[in-house]
């Protein structure tokens, strides 16, 4: 079983820091290969190669290849909270319509900075995987994480929250499938954060 907790690195030994050092090379390997590849064609094999080790040897550090995915995934999620604390934290003087419209917006740009975060994330990119107990409980708490950031923009309650990432995440699909490098529907994230605004004041009305 994976530990997906952060610890002190002042209470690691050396060993320890060393196999962590090995986990993290390993991770960097797995992300610049899925990146190229798609998250489904990632490879073990692939992935030892890049780190300059057999592949046995990686399951030392990860004993399967959904274990592998776990770590991805959770990281995943705690990137995208750190992310959404980022920017509220940047638009807190602006109107709710205009902050929420930014955080739209980068949310759309975060899933197009890494497409195998992404399809990991968001997506069931993978046949035959889940994330595991552990790893989604990483996504449950960056999820209540993001729920707390969003409610300060006038996102509130779980109604409102399966919307705002509806919305969000459809904008982002869009942009992935159809202008991967571009803007298109980063432009629509106002549009869509006064759309949003307005069905919940009308549904609290």
């Amino acid at each position: 079983m994976l530990d997906f907790s952060q610890t002190d690195s002042s209470e690691l030994t050396a060993r320890q820091r060393r196999h962590n050092q090995t986990r993290r090379e390993i991770l960097d390997a797995a992300w610049r290969l899925a990146e190229q590849t798609g998250i489904a064609g990632l490879s073990l094999r692939e992935v030892a190669r890049e780190v300059g080790m057999q592949a046995p040897s990686l399951y030392t550090y990860f004993d399967s290849k959904d274990a592998l995915f776990d770590a991805m995934f959770a990281e995943g999620y705690r990137q995208l909270g750190e992310a959404v604390a980022e920017w509220t934290a940047q638009v807190g003087d602006l109107e709710p319509a205009d902050a929420l419209g930014t955080v739209i917006g980068l949310w759309i740009q975060f899933c197009q900075q890494s497409i195998a975060r992404y399809q990991i994330m968001f997506t069931r990119a993978i046949p035959g995987w889940q994330p595991s107990e552990e790893a989604y409980a990483v996504s449950a708490t960056e999820y209540q994480r993001m729920a707390a950031e969003l409610e300060a923009l006038g996102v509130s309650g779980p109604e409102d929250l399966d919307l705002y990432t509806a919305v969000a995440s459809g904008l982002a699909a869009q942009q992935i499938a159809n202008d991967p490098t571009g803007d298109r529907w980063v432009r629509l994230a106002p549009t869509a954060a006064r759309m949003l605004l307005d069905d919940i004041a009308r549904r609290r009305r």
